[in-house]
């Protein structure tokens, strides 16, 4: 494909609303020998993307091409450590477009915020590029769907950055969960208990020169510019973000089903909370509680976002409840015991070695889906888990704060966990006295479509309205 019709796709996949325009490339074909370089764009450059720029830096036969960041100012720290690391300089742009253009560019490390990753997945699978792309990998269900069915389509290796999925401790704790050495699995529970502190309010100001704000915007719906959108605040506002469940917690949501065996989808979800403890800008729940029905396994996560004491030596973690006691921290802790006590030893399916990072280069070289750490379609149902909580708490209703509130009525898991956040509040001198709770709604979900099953509030909520030219489509063709 000359290079014009190459631009002249890229274009045309910008305009395209309801389908994924299928089309050919020079690198779709291409075949990396263990001699060849692969050739890295890494698209946001702040916070996690140094993590990118460092871990390819430090393999052979692999280059970073294009720093990518609607923000310039990001550019000169990554440019300053590959020069110092000897290594070619990288070509800097604002736009995404102009890196998929390139028909030498081999992959795509995303690093932006949420509200991106889908978006620039799909149109790097479109231009015959291989993606690794940061939690979650959508901001919603639909967009996470149509991710895994283009790079399905284009044959693509797209990898998900949950790195715990690299870990052979989870999977031999998998292991031990499938075997029912330990009884049923009662309940798999996710902590994110991360201090998060009052971003307080920024009025609208006219962006940095430096920074487009349109592109950095993008599918989002157009607003003014302020202080607490650009680098990192925006995680708590629901046009970019999803909260620390969508945030940090996608790790500990991915391994909670992870450990689950053959979980995917939920039959059900219910998640409420509120924004405790200062009144600030901010739109996501600081504290949260989601309960997943997994039949005779619930998933129960919990977010936290004021200062916390540990749950079972944990804040970010996760705790397995057994029949035959609890596990945390690689031990058994029976019922009555003070002790814990090593798990049996149960053999399962185990990681390739190597970092995640690792694992994709040698997946884009391999071309091998099933050797892959954390396959898009693995990060595509945790992510959606993540989202599937924020939409029963979004649709939720305010009552009276009460641990034995209706929605958890019977269910001793989730009231103990609610008792527990009553008293973590009130530890951090939160007056609970007619505070209110926002109680989600129960949705009843549907794993074949990957819709709520009758609720229409709910499903509309699992896409957005796009901004043009910056359009996920509905379908892939």
């Amino acid at each position: 494909m000359s290079r014009l019709s190459r631009r002249a796709f890229v274009r045309t996949t910008l305009a395209t609303a309801a389908t994924v325009t299928v089309a050919g490339t020079k690198s779709s074909g291409k075949v990396l020998g263990a001699n060849d370089t692969i050739r890295v764009a890494v698209a946001g450059l702040n916070g996690r993307g140094g993590s990118h720029v460092d871990a390819y830096l430090g393999m052979e036969g692999v280059q970073v091409a294009y720093l990518v960041d609607p923000d310039t100012r990001t550019y000169k720290k990554h440019l300053d450590k590959i020069a110092k690391a000897n290594k070619p300089a990288p070509q800097t742009v604002q736009d995404i477009r102009r890196a998929l253009e390139d028909r030498n560019v081999d992959a795509v490390s995303i690093a932006t915020p949420n509200h991106w990753h889908a978006l620039m997945t799909i149109w790097a699978c479109q231009a015959g590029k291989d993606v690794y792309v940061e939690k979650p990998c959508s901001h919603n269900v639909h967009e996470g769907k149509i991710a895994v069915e283009t790079a399905r389509r284009h044959r693509r290796i797209v990898q998900h950055g949950t790195q715990n999925r690299s870990s052979r401790a989870w999977a031999e704790l998998a292991a031990v969960a499938k075997s029912g050495q330990l009884g049923k699995l009662l309940v798999s529970r996710g902590l994110c208990y991360k201090t998060r502190n009052s971003i307080g309010t920024k009025a609208a100001t006219p962006p940095p020169a430096e920074l487009d704000f349109n592109l950095w915007t993008g599918p989002a719906q157009s607003r003014p510019h302020h202080g607490n959108l650009v680098h990192y605040n925006w995680h708590w506002f629901w046009d970019f973000g999803n909260g620390d469940i969508g945030n940090q917690g996608v790790h500990q949501m991915d391994v909670a089903r992870w450990l689950i065996p053959n979980a995917t989808w939920p039959r059900s979800v219910l998640s409420l909370g509120g924004r405790f403890g200062y009144t600030d800008q901010g739109e996501t729940p600081n504290s949260q509680i989601t309960v997943m029905d997994y039949g005779e396994t619930q998933l129960v996560f919990e977010v936290r976002g004021l200062r916390t004491d540990q749950y079972h030596g944990q804040t970010v973690g996760n705790i397995l409840h057994f029949e035959a006691g609890v596990v945390a921290n690689g031990r058994l802790l029976r019922p009555g015991r003070t002790e814990g006590e090593p798990l049996p030893k149960v053999e399962g399916p185990l990681p390739k070695p190597g970092s995640i990072f690792q694992n994709f280069i040698a997946c884009v070289r391999s071309r091998r889906v099933e050797d892959q750490h954390a396959d898009i379609a693995v990060g595509h149902v945790s992510s959606g888990l993540c989202h599937l909580a924020n939409i029963s708490y979004r649709l939720g209703r305010e009552e009276a704060f009460n641990p034995r509130t209706q929605s958890v009525a019977g269910n001793t898991a989730a009231t103990e966990t609610l008792e527990r956040l009553e008293a973590h509040l009130r530890g951090n001198a939160v007056q609970l006295d007619g505070a209110k709770l926002k109680v989600g709604r129960r949705l009843e979900f549907d794993a074949p479509t990957e819709r709520f099953k009758t609720d229409a509030e709910a499903n509309a909520l699992l896409t957005r309205q796009y901004r043009a030219p910056f359009l996920v489509p509905d379908r892939v063709a």
